[in-house]
């Protein structure tokens, strides 16, 4: 006979499993300890913890609800770290949105998520402004003291006298607390939704692959809204009683310096920031003796560069961690002692998640050394993307999260991605869909056709290129696409390079063959 039993609301709360509860506990551990830093604001745990509670508290007193939306558009701070920890105790949603973003894709992410709330930065301001009228948001607010806000400052309500205790809100380990957009191939980006159980899921298994601990003095300088930066070395350290440099930016003369003079021993970037790290004349002045973890990820790291970081800083341990913001987002790596022999690997699935390499478009298994698509089935993956039910069955077909990556897998199960299957480019790290980039592209009244593609770049990984089709009896060149699509577009998403043909090449079907023109353009 099955025993049957109900949770009281009593046995809920003390089973209950949030970040917020998260949050509290490591605080009790060590109420004192220094948690996160920035510029001269320096939080211990048990500060950080009772300001996140007045912010929470501030927010849902100016009318906001359990499950509405808000959305953060600044650059790394402390300030945009209590708005996320404050969404968390609140029942709020949060909504990171790419600082790098402007006016429609802006436009495009509050409106779909249905934001009721903005905070932003003082040096984005402006952006808001420009198409404040096209937005369904009620509130807004700033990130840091000095602006000028209508409704709230997030630091004004950190270090004001507002109630600290956690507010009175019924939370479950299953509420949606964040919504993150990730570029596809089509121009609008999907909100990838996760909860607290994903989340917390997540940052356990950071905890264990990732050596991180509360020994740790950890330096995040790559941005919050990117679900790595957050959601694998944040805040994994902030629960387990790390201390958290934080900068807004990864500039390497910065870095360096931090490194020495904060004894800081663990980083993590993608590979065009190690490089630029390298390549700087401050590498070999620093002492830079007290980094042990060096973690890389966002995209394929080259070799050479792998076997540099291992010969200049031979203290540290190397970690390349992949996965995408839908898995929260780590679902392989390639731990130190496995780089020896396998450099160029993305290593194995943590022990919370299963992947596997299918023939695309099956579940049927790819032989060892066969390419095919990744596909995945863990505790971290997100619940589904935002009102898009189509796009979220398409994704998890048949039980599993397809990654939309190419890869293989060799005889012990290590994963080496070859491509991606999306028309997706990878600049920097950060992903830009190509679709994006020939729509704007296509508002140039001389573009017949334009097929953008992303090209190996030393620094940058891939640089985003587009070939142009011109209109019979119309003229264009170079400068003048590029300054088209720099007034359209984030400045990450503007073409380095503009190349005219008399055809794109296309398969009997009339299918774009992409893949020529990667190779043609290569050189």
């Amino acid at each position: 006979m099955t025993k049957q039993y109900d949770l009281s609301d009593s046995v809920q709360v003390a089973i209950r499993n949030t970040i917020g509860d998260a949050l509290r506990r490591s605080a009790g551990r060590q109420p004192a300890a220094p948690a996160l830093q920035f510029e001269d604001r320096l939080w211990s745990y048990q500060e950080l913890d009772l300001a996140a509670n007045r912010v929470a508290n501030g927010l849902l007193a100016l009318g906001l609800q359990k499950g509405d939306r808000v959305a953060a558009y600044g650059k790394n701070s402390d300030a945009y770290v209590l708005l996320w920890l404050a969404c968390a105790r609140a029942g709020l949603i949060h909504v990171p949105v790419n600082y790098g973003l402007v006016q429609r894709e802006l436009t495009y992410i509050c409106n779909q998520s249905g934001a009721r709330a903005l905070f932003c930065d003082e040096s984005l301001a402006a952006n808001v402004e420009a198409v404040r009228g096209d937005l369904g948001v009620e509130l807004y607010g700033s990130l840091r003291l000095g602006v000028a806000a209508e409704q709230a400052d997030v630091l004004a309500l950190a270090q004001g006298d507002g109630m600290a205790d956690a507010p009175d809100i019924a939370l479950s380990d299953d509420d949606v607390v964040q919504i993150l957009y990730t570029s596809g191939t089509t121009s609008d980006p999907k909100g990838a939704m996760h909860t607290h159980r994903s989340l917390m899921a997540e940052y356990q298994s950071c905890l264990l692959h990732l050596d991180i601990s509360g020994k740790d003095r950890s330096l995040a300088a790559l941005p919050l809204y990117h679900s790595a930066q957050m959601h694998v070395f944040l805040m994994p350290g902030l629960l387990c009683g790390a201390f958290n440099y934080l900068i807004d930016a990864p500039v390497p003369d910065q870095v360096l310096a931090l490194i020495e003079e904060q004894k800081i021993t663990s980083f993590f970037s993608p590979p065009t920031v190690w490089i630029g790290l390298l390549r700087h004349a401050d590498f070999d002045r620093r002492d830079l003796s007290t980094l042990e973890n060096l973690y890389y990820g966002a995209s394929i790291m080259p070799e050479p560069i792998v076997h540099e970081l291992a010969e200049r800083l031979p203290q540290g341990r190397l970690f390349n961690c992949y996965g995408q913001s839908e898995i929260a987002p780590m679902a392989t790596v390639l731990e130190p002692h496995e780089h020896a022999d396998r450099p160029s690997s993305c290593g194995r699935p943590l022990t919370s998640v299963e992947t596997r390499v299918v023939k695309p478009g099956t579940l049927e298994d790819c032989k060892p050394g066969e390419q095919g698509e990744i596909v995945h089935r863990s505790p971290h993956l997100m619940v589904a993307y935002w009102d898009k039910p189509e796009e979220t069955a398409e994704a998890f077909k048949g039980g599993w999260f397809h990654s939309g990556d190419l890869a293989y897998q060799d005889e012990q199960g290590y994963l080496y991605i070859v491509d991606r299957i999306k028309d997706v480019v990878n600049t920097g790290g950060v992903l830009v869909a190509s679709r994006d980039v020939e729509e704007a592209l296509y508002g140039h009244e001389s573009v017949a056709e334009v097929a953008v593609i992303g090209v190996p770049h030393e620094k940058w990984i891939e640089s985003i290129v587009a070939v142009v089709v011109v209109k019979e009896g119309k003229s264009a060149d170079a400068a003048a696409l590029i300054d088209h699509a720099r007034q359209h577009l984030a400045p990450f998403k503007v073409p380095k390079a503009v190349h005219f043909v008399e055809a794109l090449p296309k398969n009997t079907a009339g299918k774009l063959l992409k893949r020529t023109l990667r190779e043609q353009y290569a050189s």
